[in-house]
């Protein structure tokens, strides 16, 4: 539910139980800028900020399908310099994701991660209810390859953020968020699933 900027008092939580958490980050956009019209918090910074507070291991941080317009010519510079692993769409078109996951589940290890996916990760063919959808995005297919790949992991909370009905007139993109919180509701630890 909400903007990204959900994520930021959740993973505050979180961290003040588990320490810093890993973050498997589905969205077009890395959500690290820093003020957007005089404000520090806003959809587009929760990730900034969550790092300044040390709320995230960043060398477990994971960010996919990371596309689109930027005011920056190297808008994944901040990502890198945290140590964040940016997987742009472009490297996940048209293949399966199970690969890639396959290292995150290593990267993830056995300590507490989070996973928060913003619904503009996916292409707008498949979810154009979202305020800011971007080309060239992922498959449906590929979020459930996202999400199944962390079953197993330490999950200790999960979100999907940014539908927005107003421009959902098919309902379309609240069919797939749903979908894809019930995929996360059966990756959490201790959940069987036939």
């Amino acid at each position: 539910g909400g903007d990204h900027t959900i994520t930021y008092p959740i993973l505050q939580a979180l961290a003040a139980k588990h320490g810093p958490v890993g973050l498997v980050h589905v969205d077009a956009h890395t959500d690290t800028g820093d003020v957007a019209l005089g404000e520090k918090i806003y959809h587009g910074s929760p990730f900034r900020r969550c790092v300044e507070e040390g709320l995230l291991d960043c060398s477990r941080v994971v960010q996919i399908g990371i596309r689109g317009s930027s005011y920056d010519p190297d808008p994944n510079k901040y990502c890198r310099e945290q140590g964040f692993r940016v997987v742009p769409a472009e490297e996940c078109w048209m293949k399966s994701l199970e690969p890639l996951m396959r290292e995150v589940r290593a990267q993830m290890g056995d300590r507490p991660m989070y996973i928060s996916f913003d619904i503009d990760g996916l292409d707008p063919a498949y979810a154009p209810g979202t305020g800011t959808p971007e080309i060239a995005g992922l498959t449906p297919a590929q979020a459930l390859e996202i999400i199944r790949g962390c079953k197993g992991l330490n999950i200790v909370g999960c979100d999907l953020v940014e539908v927005a009905p107003k421009y959902d007139a098919s309902g379309n993109t609240a069919l797939l968020g749903a979908n894809l919180l019930f995929e996360m509701l059966c990756v959490l630890p201790g959940v069987k699933t036939l």
